[in-house]
């Protein structure tokens, strides 16, 4: 029976990549504060991606191969750090960095006591530390993500929990903006306001990879993933449009490929149980993954296994019904996307706060990184598949 299934699975998807799927855990730090937030890039030139992390009071990196932990910034504001950004935008090979603090998730008005921005600016030698520039911010900064926009220009968007002034989940909308990235970065950075339609935002997924004329971002909140396709940069935003069957509560957002369709990839609700994908752009279907986290807040999509379509790789961070925390990965077993077996990634070793996916030692092949809150650990899973 077993040769069977790993048959069907050599003749669906042309691979020959064993299931369940062989990751090999290894523990960089085991005393992180929190891992808020995960970001990958790098940092130092040797065209291999590096680690970043947000934790309670500091913003770290860790270089690739030995792993050695270097501070960037730390008690940059009185609260908590919350979020990281890294990409490389001027081609140099080396990522660019924004960071996002004084996280104060209760205080929706008073921008002195609630949400911060910041551009780090890099040393000469990167394992020193880095220069904070202040931006513009909105109370109870969340998320943010480098994105190039269809003007051609990197933005920086920037994603509140709240709209100021909220209190539980109603009042003003999000205002979700993007920061243009300026020659000196120094100098003022325009801001332009992409959304402000929402009421309680989590996360959001960029699709930019190809034309930045097709670019796109995926919000998702309180009311459901909202779309904002084809951000102009500059010259202002169109409203997020509702994407149609996709409206239920969410914490979570992630697009994949399968085949040549799109899916995307959710927790429901915020800090919720389910794993559901959406398959197919226009009309989608829902079909739930796992109904038994508690508290998810991690996702990623991509092919880690080499089958020519992507997989679903979910954490979570308080113990569920099993009394277990940990990750695990959703594969299909058809081409229509409906029936999927789970696999468990790190079984109760991970309460997970954050997770990314990227090829760490160039061996072809997409390597798990996963931040812990409550078991305070930074893991890489090697893909051994």
């Amino acid at each position: 029976m077993l040769a069977f299934f790993l048959l069907f699975q050599l003749n669906l998807f042309g691979s020959n990549a064993p299931l369940p799927p062989k990751f090999e855990a290894q523990t960089i730090d085991n005393n992180i504060s929190i891992g808020y937030g995960l970001a990958l890039g790098d940092v130092d030139g040797d065209s291999k991606p590096d680690i970043l992390l947000a934790d309670k009071k500091q913003f770290v990196w860790y270089r690739n191969g030995d792993w050695k932990r270097f501070v960037m910034i730390e008690n940059l504001t009185e609260q908590d750090n919350v979020c990281i950004a890294a990409r490389d935008l001027d081609g140099d090979g080396k990522v660019e960095v924004a960071v996002g603090a004084q996280w104060n998730p209760a205080e929706t008005s008073d921008t002195a006591k609630s949400g911060s921005v910041h551009y780090l600016v890099r040393p000469k030698d990167p394992t020193q530390r880095w220069e904070a520039i202040e931006l513009h911010h909105e109370p109870t900064i969340h998320r943010m993500r480098w994105m190039k926009a269809a003007d051609g220009n990197f933005y920086l968007v920037v994603v509140p929990l709240h709209g100021r002034g909220n209190k539980n989940g109603e009042g003003e909308g999000v205002k979700i903006m993007g920061y243009k990235f300026p020659a000196n970065p120094r100098s003022a950075w325009q801001t332009v306001t992409i959304d402000n339609a929402m009421h309680m935002t989590h996360n959001i997924a960029i699709a930019d990879e190809g034309s930045a004329k097709e670019n796109k971002i995926y919000i998702a909140g309180k009311e459901g993933v909202r779309l904002v396709q084809n951000f102009p940069g500059k010259t202002g935003a169109p409203n997020a449009e509702k994407i149609a069957g996709v409206e239920l509560g969410t914490g979570e957002i992630r697009v994949g490929n399968f085949g040549k369709e799109k899916f995307l990839a959710t927790i429901e609700p915020m800090h919720g149980v389910a794993v559901a994908v959406y398959m197919g752009e226009q009309n989608p279907t829902r079909k739930v993954l796992d109904d038994q986290l508690k508290e998810g807040h991690a996702l990623a999509a991509a092919d880690l296994l080499g089958l020519g379509t992507d997989q679903v790789i979910a954490g979570w961070r308080s113990p569920n019904a099993e009394n277990k925390v940990g990750i695990k990965m959703y594969v299909s077993k058809d081409k229509s996307g409906n029936q999927w077996d789970s696999y468990w990634i790190d079984d109760n070793g991970m309460a997970t706060e954050d997770l990314q996916v990227i090829d760490l030692n160039g061996d072809g092949k997409k390597d798990i990184i996963a931040s812990g809150r409550a078991t305070k650990n930074l893991k890489i899973y090697w893909n051994r598949n």
